[in-house]
């Protein structure tokens, strides 16, 4: 965790944040200071223990489970969130979903599945919290997008569709409400190392491919992450940041 206290007196809500790239984006922002509404849609377990490091630090965080495909479940985790703390500064739009299939072999309910999180589940978030920015004078959306959303990738084109339709929201929301006070940017991961879900084989040269020689670390995304939404940021708006270790470069 951070230890400054740039974020004092903000709240965030940061979705997906049970585990890897998520839990350590809580854990980023409430180390600056942020309360921190950890998000989840399964794992209650897992959303508890990053609110308990939260708070084991000093820090404030809640767990609000919710679906973000489901508008309704929202709408009742935001006006949760507001009723607790009072205001939603940060919105970090992380979770999503890791699946794949061949496209001769994907029906539609498949294909639906990552878009729904993706971008219907950033529609009800965005939606949801944007009065309560509006109202406090501005706010900071970051989206995690992913290097596939330019490159492609074998059997996730339903995945690379939907990160590549959450950079044209970012940049969209970014023009729409940049006069509001409100910054919309995009974090793109490269090869990381995370714990993978039961069934997906480990990929042991995935990181032949970085110059750097290795994958990154959920906590390098994070650092970048409170950049965002921090002063040192004020001027950052629809951007694309991507953090690859040079996988990628542009």
């Amino acid at each position: 965790m951070s230890d400054t206290t740039e974020l004092a007196g903000k709240v965030a809500l940061v979705t997906g944040a049970s585990r890897n790239i998520g839990r350590a984006i809580a854990l980023a922002l409430a180390g600056a200071g942020a309360a921190v509404a950890v998000n989840a849609r399964t794992s209650k377990e897992d959303a508890e223990k990053v609110a308990q490091e939260v708070r084991a630090a000093g820090g404030k965080a809640e767990v609000y489970m919710a679906d973000i495909a489901d508008a309704g479940a929202v709408k009742t985790m935001v006006d949760a969130i507001l009723k607790r703390f009072g205001r939603i500064d940060i919105l970090v739009l992380n979770a999503s979903v890791r699946s794949e299939k061949p496209f001769t072999e994907m029906n539609f309910e498949e294909w639906r599945v990552p878009l729904s999180i993706t971008l219907d589940g950033a529609f009800h978030c965005v939606k949801a919290c944007l009065p309560a920015m509006i109202q406090a004078g501005g706010g900071a959306i970051v989206t995690l997008g992913g290097q596939m959303a330019l490159s492609g990738a074998k059997n996730r084109v339903h995945g690379s569709v939907a990160k590549h339709g959450l950079v044209g929201m970012t940049r969209a929301l970014a023009r729409e409400f940049g006069d509001r006070g409100i910054r919309v940017n995009c974090v793109a991961p490269g090869t990381m190392n995370t714990t993978r879900a039961a069934g997906r084989a480990p990929r042991p040269d995935a990181a032949s491919a970085v110059p750097l020689g290795r994958p990154g670390e959920p906590d390098e995304i994070a650092t970048t992450v409170l950049f965002l939404c921090g002063q040192g940021a004020s001027f950052i708006n629809g951007q694309t940041i991507h953090v690859n270790g040079g996988q990628m470069m542009f």
